[in-house]
């Protein structure tokens, strides 16, 4: 105890000290416990009153009964820190002199007993509030501890003799003790005896709900959380309010009872052993909509998806039902998906504030936690449009599962965007549901640490574990989430402790892995049930209400039931998740199906380069390097011409003009990991002060947003798929570090964005720009819009800056939207010859597609050779190669920019033009790495089979690219040896 010690003579001298009269005249020094003034007369606390003021302290501290109610009004002032009043030393002297006189004043050592015990006593209460969660009684099971450890922390006391810890002792317990500012316990009470105080601490912190909260840095959050649960009867619920509770409970176990009833062998990934999760997100939509919110958007995994399309959406029940009919017939474009993949979107009146409420549930694949950063994204979106800056009207919701919440990183991508400028969402409130198994898996082979929810630590935010067989806690904690999202913007975590009634499936057999769990979950009574009989125990509800109630829903059910087989076809439409109104015609189809010109006025090519070669802020110093950099973009402009940068500064630019949002996102997108974008300049002498030319365009424009993201590539990407979804209206672009770096991205590039489309009619525009290259028959005039519609994404390779700015401006000019994949260069970024004309970007262009042999070879067709058919900056290689070789009448070079979909009516000219040349495909990458088995396949169809398609390129490898600068050399002299190698392939059979 002899830190304790030190702490109350310290705590003794500071408290003398704060009652001394601050008099300029006067300066009172601490010298070995006495006190010298140079004042002619004795200060108040020297000498001996200091002594009974301090005694008298002491007496207070132990019973604040015991002393005059002038003395207990002192001491509660100066403990709150209240303003000093000049007049109480005189009045604090005359009550010295009183007690002296009656012999009240208390021993030295007692009174330092007394400091010590009060000290433990709020070691004590800090131990709760730390380690309470740890021996909450959390598993409606009552067989497993959610921390995975039944250590129990030695500083609670769970046993008597465990107050020895603090130096106390049973005989303690009934003694009165201050308590400090830091606990809620007391309500209005400032006092309490040790006994109640170990009580209510118990009641907060280690009965039905474990709360961890104490990591958080913010004073303030944390008194807000104590307060919330501390204070004595802050759980307490109206009978109405009850009465509600039951019915969404009765709602959500009946929905679940019935589906088993109906479709007893088919995969539903049903709630039963969490059922009260429908009521708590209820709660929460409730309360967040009391607070202002209008637009609540939420992700989940499968498990208890119907459920919440049919209870918290609303979706029509017959619609959900129909689902299960095998012989339902799609009726619209796609491959369409599992009924507990989809998503839903419904506008409806939010009944317990009577306001309008719009949610939208997203679709998921199998990908547990894929979809957390696209909900992120699309709530970022909605938010920045509706100018909601704060997150008052917009806000997300995410579900989880307890063995992927810890097991998957993109969780953890996630939460660290929840605090980013150009990613945060103001807070998000994540609930998980703890089945407290994975699969098969059990926790304590799913994780490390003690909880599923440790990964929100890493936020500061506050997770509150809760048994979810007390719907009533589950209510107060959803409430309280609600609300400190509201006051904090931040991420808070509610962690349903439950279990899973049935295997992961309702197929499989739990009890192979799990015999234990799943005996004692045979014999769990449902939670419904638990809570009926409480209710009618206690008169809030009567057994015939309650029954009237379950046989209510279950007749709502049996109707929609009668209903859904009526239903023959399956509209994937009315599942959509992010509707777009008034884009496409009133059947989901395009308005058109042509694209205008992408091609902009001159004037308005210049305009935007002189002000992307410009400094539009005053008083404003850029690095010397970046001078030179502007300089050569407005020498670009004024000689008619752009490189990579420019045009995609234009293309930007023009949109902003026309009021369409731009956003570039990734990894040092801002400057370009190339050092060749620099949309945001920063000074070189005042820290932290940017500009963004782009938005110094016009006075009435778009905002432009550019913001370079944490080191995250899966996160990030679904972030700005989530973003894309919101609106057709805006360019949305994700450039990778590298090109090969959107490898752990893959999930969102394949379950997102290849398949959205087909699996759930969802139309995106996002646009990736992904920087490559190795260094180290008869056709409609519409077949490119229409064979553009039917294509599930894009891929461009483009090979001109002025074929970038097109297809930049095609993706919001098309009448629909599908993903656009661009290979973006590196060497090209500043190759002399990579630059572009004005003519080629004026009003009445447009991208192109394919990019014909337009010199001496195509004068003289019938004297070609051989045709080599490339793609991106190999192009340049090859150039230079043929004028070496002095090969440009007998060799023709065309270019393929779009790779998908593959423009079969365009090669065919081109293939019709050279009809007695060898067909070659040249490509920098490795045989099996690049395009060759994809083209070769296309190009054999144009020529009926009738003509090969040779291979120019490097050999297979297992790596992407060497990294010996000369091996890399060799093997391109190697394979550009072959393509000018007009014997090459004689006598060789394809």
């Amino acid at each position: 105890m002899s830190h304790v010690k030190l702490f109350a003579a310290t705590v003794k001298w500071y408290g003398i000290k704060t009652l001394q009269k601050p008099d300029v005249a006067r300066r009172v020094f601490f010298r070995g416990q006495r006190y010298v003034s140079s004042g002619t007369s004795e200060p108040f606390l020297s000498g001996s009153n200091s002594n009974y003021v301090e005694e008298m302290y002491y007496a207070w501290l132990e019973n604040p009964q015991s002393v005059h109610k002038s003395w207990d009004l002192f001491f509660r002032n100066a403990n709150a820190g209240q303003t000093y009043d000049p007049q109480l030393p005189d009045q604090l002297e005359r009550k010295a002199s009183f007690l002296q006189s009656h012999g009240l004043a208390q021993t030295p050592g007692k009174a330092e007993k007394l400091v010590e015990d009060h000290l433990a006593v709020q070691s004590l209460i800090r131990a709760y509030q730390i380690r309470g969660h740890h021996v909450a009684q959390l598993d409606p099971l009552g067989i497993l501890d959610a921390d995975l450890d039944s250590f129990v922390p030695s500083d609670l006391i769970t046993t008597i003799d465990k107050l020895g810890f603090y130096g106390l002792h049973e005989s303690d317990l009934d003694k009165v003790f201050q308590l400090p500012t830091t606990t809620f316990i007391g309500g209005n009470e400032n006092s309490l005896s040790l006994r109640e105080i170990i009580k209510r601490l118990e009641n907060t912190y280690c009965q039905h709900i474990g709360l961890e909260f104490m990591f958080i840095n913010d004073v303030e959050q944390c008194q807000w959380i104590r307060q919330k649960f501390e204070t004595p009867g802050v759980m307490k619920f109206t009978n109405e309010e009850k009465r509600t509770l039951l019915a969404r409970l009765v709602r959500s176990m009946r929905f679940e009872d019935f589906l088993a009833r109906k479709w007893s062998s088919e995969k539903r990934f049903g709630l039963e052993g969490c059922e009260v999760m429908i009521p708590a997100l209820k709660t929460i939509i409730d309360k967040s909509s009391e607070m202002g919110i209008e637009y609540v958007i939420m992700g989940m995994p499968h498990r208890g998806r119907l459920n919440v399309l049919a209870n918290v959406i609303r979706k029509e029940l017959e619609q959900i039902f129909c689902q299960f009919d095998p012989k339902l017939e799609a009726a619209d474009e796609g491959s369409g998906d599992v009924k507990y993949h989809l998503g839903m979107y419904h506008e409806r009146i939010n009944r317990a504030t009577n306001k309008k409420i719009t949610l939208s549930l997203m679709a998921n694949p199998s990908h547990l936690e894929a979809v957390d950063p696209v909900v992120q994204g699309k709530t970022k979106a909605e938010q920045f449009y509706r100018g909601d800056t704060a997150g008052k009207k917009v806000m997300s919701i995410l579900l989880h599962g307890d063995a992927a919440f810890a097991g998957q990183g993109v969780v953890y991508e996630t939460f660290h965007l929840s605090d980013l400028p150009s990613y945060t969402t103001n807070g998000t409130i994540h609930v998980v549901v703890n089945n407290q198994i994975g699969f098969t898996t059990d926790p304590r082979m799913a994780r490390s640490s003690p909880y599923p929810t440790d990964v929100a630590r890493v936020v500061n935010a506050p997770i509150f574990h809760v048994n979810a067989d007390d719907p009533e806690a589950v209510m107060y904690v959803c409430s309280v989430a609600a609300e400190w999202r509201n006051t904090f913007n931040k991420d808070v975590v509610v962690d349903l402790v439950c279990y899973r009634r049935r295997g992961h499936n309702e197929m499989d057999e739990p009890m192979f892995t799990q015999p234990l769990m799943y005996k004692q979950i045979h014999k769990q009574v449902p939670v419904l049930k638990k809570y009926a009989d409480k209710l009618i125990a206690d008169g809030t509800v009567t057994l015939q209400e309650f029954e009237e109630e379950i046989a209510k829903y279950d007749r709502i059910c049996e109707e929609a039931y009668t209903r859904s087989k009526d239903n023959k076809i399956l509209h994937i439409k009315h599942w959509l998740d992010s509707p777009w109104p008034g884009f496409f015609n009133v059947d989901g189809e395009p308005k058109s199906m042509s694209c205008p010109p992408t091609g902009i006025s001159e004037d308005l090519l210049t305009h935007i380069g002189n002000v992307a070669s410009s400094v539009p802020v005053k008083d404003f110093k850029i690095h010397a390097g970046l001078s030179r950099i502007l300089r050569a973009r407005l020498e670009m402009t004024k000689n008619r011409v752009v490189d990579w940068a420019l045009a995609e500064y234009m293309a930007f630019g023009s949109f902003l003009k026309e009021g369409i949002h731009v956003r570039l996102s990734g990894q040092d997108v801002e400057r370009g990991t190339f050092s060749h974008r620099h949309h945001v300049l920063h000074d070189q002498e005042v820290d932290k002060r940017t500009c963004v030319p782009m938005n110094h365009l016009w006075e009435q424009q778009a905002p432009y947003t550019v913001c370079n993201s944490s080191l995250s590539e899966y996160g990030v990407l679904g972030f700005e798929l989530g973003f894309a979804m919101a609106s057709p209206n805006a360019l949305v672009c994700w450039e990778a570090q590298f090109g090969d770096f959107h490898n752990t991205a893959q999930c969102i590039i394949d379950q997102f964005i290849s398949s959205g489309q087909a699996k759930w009619v969802r139309h995106n525009g996002i646009v990736l720009l992904l920087p490559h290259g190795m260094e180290g028959m008869e056709f409609s005039k519409q077949f490119e819009v229409s064979q553009l519609y039917e294509c599930n994404w894009i891929v461009v390779n483009c090979s001109t800056p002025a074929n970038y700015f097109h297809v930049l401006r095609r993706q919001i000019l098309l009448p629909f939207r599908k993903p656009l994949i661009i290979l973006t260069p590196k060497s090209l970024l500043r190759h002399p010859e990579a630059k572009s004309s004005f003519d080629e970007m004026v009003s009445g262009t447009t991208f192109q597609r394919v990019i014909p042999e337009n010199g001496l070879a195509a004068q003289a067709p019938h004297e070609v050779k051989r045709v080599i058919f490339c793609t991106g900056k190999v192009y340049y290689d090859l150039v230079k190669e043929r004028k070496n070789q002095d090969l440009e009448k007998q060799v023709a070079i065309t270019r393929l920019e779009q790779i998908s979909p593959f423009p079969f009516d365009l090669l065919k000219e081109e293939l019709d033009k050279y009809p007695d040349a060898d067909l070659v495909w040249c490509q920098e990458e490795h045989k099996n790495s690049g395009y060759y088995d994809y083209v070769k396949p296309r190009f054999r169809t144009i020529v009926n089979h009738t003509r090969p398609i040779w291979y120019v390129g490097r050999e297979p490898a297992a790596a992407a690219a060497t990294g010996n600068k000369n091996t890399h050399l060799v093997s391109l002299r190697r394979f550009l040896d072959t393509a000018f190698n007009l014997e090459a392939f004689e006598g060789k059979t394809f």
